[in-house]
């Protein structure tokens, strides 16, 4: 195994409120994994073959962005953030996500899990502008991605706070002992993320091959007491945008990871067990197929602007310099538009975002989501369709 079992026991609880069997003091094996500073990995030819296909891949998505689809970055780090919040459990599709945010801007309320997923993105946004672009990462990198990604949860008293208590994964709610797996204890957590810290800053390994293994030592970590996993995939990123090759898009790996969880946690488990081959085989497969779908999803994006586009031009045709034609350009960052949003995206006045509206929905671009002229909300028509289709892990249909 890549680490060491420390046995330890669970003391005598008489008042926790739980079966009496929970109560009593039991012994259990808390894991403590070997640091990744100065571990020495060795990779098949085709394991090596497979990293090195998929960095290509993300290189090549990242090398010639086109500036018309900035606004796809957004969309494709919003997609990754609901993706990795559905591998918790949290099931907010991506269509619901868009009418809850446009009913948040209009001063009303979402649900606790709406508001959840938000702070996951608002979280991976944190990663890759700041995190990812610090001179060295330090474990305050680390607690403000966790901060960020809490702040709206149920138990927001854990955001941004390193555990002090023990927590465990599998087995029942009242004590570890059976527990699937048991991370280090309390006492070996700091130690441990200031050596991921390190791993972070070092370029011993590929790019995909350190993204890889520093999303497993973190896993194996789980220095929060709740969010370790989507902090966890928020490091990805980071460390993927630090060495440069996800610059401006970011491969949505977790939508791959959410499509088969049990083969994820396995890949997670094999690296646990010193099989780290198979967990790095695993994660670059999903790297590639995340790559290819947001590849697709970019040119079919493109072709559906265009198809904004011709459908202006055959109405209002406005002159080249009208607010409709800024605002069809920022659209796939927002599928559900609302006038204030629309006025900051493109930095048009009121006015003329009100008339850029006006024509867009005459000719079909957007369409109403009420009746109500307060508080109004359009969707652009056709993007969430699209949308769910990256979401589910589906390559667009061409044409």
């Amino acid at each position: 195994m890549r680490g060491k079992l420390v046995s330890q026991t669970w003391q005598w609880n008489p008042v926790l409120h739980a079966p009496s069997r929970y109560r009593k003091a039991c012994n259990y094996n808390a894991f403590v994994p070997d640091p990744l500073v100065g571990s020495e990995f060795t990779l098949s030819s085709g394991v090596a073959a497979t990293v090195a296909e998929a960095e290509k891949a993300i290189q090549g998505l990242n090398a010639s962005p086109d500036s018309a689809l900035a606004p796809m970055a957004r969309l494709l780090l919003r997609t990754e953030s609901i993706a990795s919040s559905k591998i918790e459990g949290l099931q907010v599709g991506i269509r619901q996500l868009a009418r809850s945010e446009s009913k948040l801007e209009t001063g009303r309320k979402a649900s606790s899990n709406v508001r959840e997923v938000l702070g996951n993105i608002d979280a991976m946004q944190l990663a890759v502008d700041q995190a990812a672009h610090a001179d060295r990462i330090q474990l305050e990198h680390l607690v403000d991605i966790h901060a960020r990604l809490m702040v709206t949860a149920p138990n927001a008293h854990v955001a941004g706070k390193i555990r002090t208590d023990q927590n465990w994964i599998g087995g029942n709610d009242y004590n570890p002992c059976g527990a699937d797996f048991v991370p280090p204890p309390p006492d070996e957590v700091r130690e441990g993320l200031a050596d991921l810290c390190e791993a972070i800053a070092s370029e011993e390994f590929s790019p995909l091959v350190q993204a890889a293994l520093v999303h497993a030592q973190f896993e194996t970590i789980h220095p929060f007491m709740d969010g370790n996993g989507r902090t966890g995939r928020a490091l990805i990123h980071v460390v993927l945008r630090r060495r440069g090759i996800a610059t401006h898009y970011v491969p949505p790996i977790s939508v791959v990871l959410a499509s088969d969880r049990d083969r994820y946690i396995a890949g997670l488990t094999a690296f646990r067990a010193d099989d780290v081959e198979t967990w790095i085989e695993r994660f670059a497969v999903a790297a590639a197929q995340s790559t290819a779908l947001a590849a697709g999803y970019l040119r079919a994006v493109a072709d559906l602007m265009d198809s904004w586009r011709d459908r202006l031009r055959d109405g209002a045709a406005p002159r080249a310099d009208a607010a409709a034609w800024a605002l069809i350009d920022v659209l796939p960052a927002y599928p559900m538009i609302t006038s204030p949003v629309a006025t900051a995206a493109t930095a048009r006045a009121k006015s003329a975002i009100h008339q850029a509206i006006e024509q867009l929905a005459e000719c079909g671009v957007l369409v109403p989501l009420s009746t109500s002229k307060r508080n109004r909300s359009w969707e652009a028509v056709g993007l969430l369709d699209l949308l769910e289709g990256l979401e589910a892990g589906d390559l667009p249909t061409p044409g």
